[in-house]
């Protein structure tokens, strides 16, 4: 571990639901994120870095340092309605489970204080929220979204019955907290971004100054429904009016302005139905659509500006200088819909259409529920292919910053191309805090060792700007880094990388080989011209599968097909997506 300080370092861990990977300023975009550019232009920007697929697959994997399909969230709490049978092995429960040592329990026992404010969404039963695993204060949103203004009139109607637990959506410390909806957009009323912010203010005020803190603030922004105060959203109109292509255009040519992506680079054709093309809908149609996204705009700019909040209060503090701050998403953009289930139910229209207004003024309003769908999504990814709850790179490569100054102090706006998970982030944090993983036993419980690996050798041994250096945090020796999630899968090996994705997944139902150093959007399938490091890929995917225990494929049809690279037969159909895909607020029902 570092020796610089005499201090052990806090941990400030922020981490927004949903961003696309150019969704911030210092990341190519158009949206206003002052905060968020001061924390890069002081800090470093890592352009590989990697998560799963979707929100809790990605948590489980921040707070254990290893895979999801080990950590409990190999399967998503709302994928496993489906087929509980199938999930019912080790790994796959829905929720962080006690195979792990938890980062927050680790920290806890190393002597920080450890607070969580925002998104939980790795269990809803007591024995598995955050006061139980390691956080000595915690406000936290339990499943996967909510309003964002507190308001759920579909509780009361008794339209949801898939929790016994639901409603209240919200615990601190334990308890269940019933909110005050805001419905008139009371400054002093609840609205996610502030609250959750205003909250770890609080929380850190508190604190017991005699230990260091470790704080985990997960936004429930700008996941939908896009929902923010008309200041904010109104700052954007006519923004978007072009459309998402144009969009998209614009920030590819903003990140490789940024030196963000290479100048020569190919990106993915945008994958959507043709029926969602700009130039084919009604002006009206255009409108609402343009108003979704001015909206999500508006939604990333009210969580910069509680972003400000909570660095100011360091400075205030002085802990600034010693706060180790990570900034990253917890997957790539959101077009579909999926996690909408737990909180709106089997028919999600029949709650919007109830209770809301999709008009064209009313969008963003507490009583508004949209979402913005593949096109607006792709338009962030770019130049990846897809995005979130797919294994291509739009779905798992997101934005991160770091922040540190004893490693960025003098390396400020520098960026990093280094590969690197967020399965290396607990793996760092305890690294640096002087605070060993248990290994094989923990709290009279045996668990699993980690995977990830700590960036403290990376940013502490080279001599060189980083950005001339070509030392790798994950070596040629490490192993393999695999996903997997609705049967879509990947394996990473140095810059080889294979995808496997079903037809009604906007795959071929066949392994695909790229080679990312040359290729980062996944654009040509090199499968058949190098069949000898496919094989070899395919080989490391069999022992990813055994060493984590995946169970694959999503079962919906009664068709059992064999799955290239594996041994055992899998039931595998439709997309479990199929029937939530982005909901188009002009037109009031789901849309392909």
């Amino acid at each position: 571990m570092s020796t610089s300080n005499k201090r052990r370092p806090n941990f400030l861990l922020i981490v927004t639901d949903d961003l696309g990977f150019s969704d911030v300023g210092c990341f190519g975009s158009e949206i206003r994120t002052p905060h968020l550019d001061k924390l890069a232009s002081s800090g470093i920007r890592m352009t590989d870095f990697h998560t799963a697929a979707a929100c809790s697959p990605t948590r489980a994997m921040l707070l254990s340092g290893t895979d999801n399909h080990i950590a409990g969230v190999g399967v998503m709490s709302e994928q496993k309605e489906h087929d509980l049978a199938r999930w019912d092995v080790p790994g796959h429960e829905g929720y962080l489970n006690l195979r792990v040592a938890a980062l927050p329990e680790v920290l806890q026992d190393n002597g920080y204080h450890t607070l969580l404010s925002g998104k939980w969404h790795l269990g809803l039963k007591p024995e598995y929220i955050p006061n139980k695993r390691g956080f000595d204060r915690s406000f936290a949103l339990l499943p996967g979204c909510s309003n964002h203004y507190g308001w759920e009139p579909q509780f009361g109607d008794g339209m949801i019955k898939h929790f016994e637990r639901i409603p209240p959506l919200y615990t601190e410390d334990g308890t269940l907290v019933d909110l005050k909806a805001n419905t008139n957009n009371d400054p002093g009323g609840f609205y996610s971004s502030d609250f959750y912010v205003d909250n770890l203010i609080k929380y850190l005020s508190e604190r017991p100054l005699d230990k260091p803190f470790f704080a985990f603030l997960p936004f429930a922004a700008p996941h939908w429904p896009l929902q923010v105060d008309r200041v904010y959203r109104d700052k954007y109109k006519g923004v978007y009016d072009d459309g998402p292509e144009a969009l998209r255009m614009k920030r590819l040519a903003r990140l490789k302005e940024l030196g963000l992506i290479a100048r020569d680079v190919i990106p993915h054709e945008v994958v959507a139905p043709p029926e969602t093309e700009w130039s084919i809908m009604t002006e009206q149609e255009r409108k609402l659509s343009a108003r979704a996204m001015e909206t999500f705009s508006g939604m990333v700019e009210k969580m910069d500006e509680n972003i400000g909040k909570i660095l100011d209060y360091l400075e205030k503090i002085g802990e600034a200088e010693n706060t180790f701050i990570i900034f990253q998403s917890d997957n790539g953009a959101e077009g579909a819909s999926y996690e909408a289930r737990p909180t709106m139910g089997d028919s999600i229209l029949d709650v919007v259409n109830k209770f809301y207004d999709n008009s064209l003024e009313n969008i963003g309003e507490y009583n508004s529920f949209v979402w913005y769908g593949p096109r607006w999504a792709q338009a962030a990814t770019a130049p990846s292919r897809l995005y979130k709850m797919y294994s291509t790179e739009g779905g798992i490569k997101v934005p991160m910053i770091l922040n540190y100054p004893p490693w960025t102090k003098d390396r400020g706006g520098e960026i990093v191309n280094a590969f690197a998970t967020v399965m290396d982030i607990m793996p760092t944090i305890l690294d640096l805090a002087g605070a060993p993983h248990p290994g094989k036993s923990f709290r009279g419980r045996e668990v699993e060792e980690m995977r990830g690996k700590s960036w403290v050798k990376f940013f502490e041994n080279s001599d060189d700007k980083i950005e001339d250096t070509v030392t790798a945090i994950h070596s040629a020796d490490d192993p393999a880094v695999g996903w997997e999630l609705f049967g879509r899968a990947a394996l990473r090996k140095g810059d080889w990388k294979i995808v496997y994705m079903t037809p009604w997944s906007y795959g071929k139902g066949d392994w695909e080989l790229f080679d990312l150093s040359k290729d980062p959007g996944e654009t040509k399938d090199l499968s058949a011209e190098e069949p000898e490091k496919l094989k070899e890929l395919l080989e490391l995917w069999e022992r990813y599968v055994k060493k984590n225990g995946v169970v694959w494929g999503s079962p919906v049809s009664e068709v059992e097909v064999k799955v290239p690279g594996l041994e055992r037969k899998d039931v595998i159909g439709g997309d479990p997506l199929e029937d939530t895909r982005a909901w188009m607020p002009h037109r009031g029902h789901c849309k392909d």
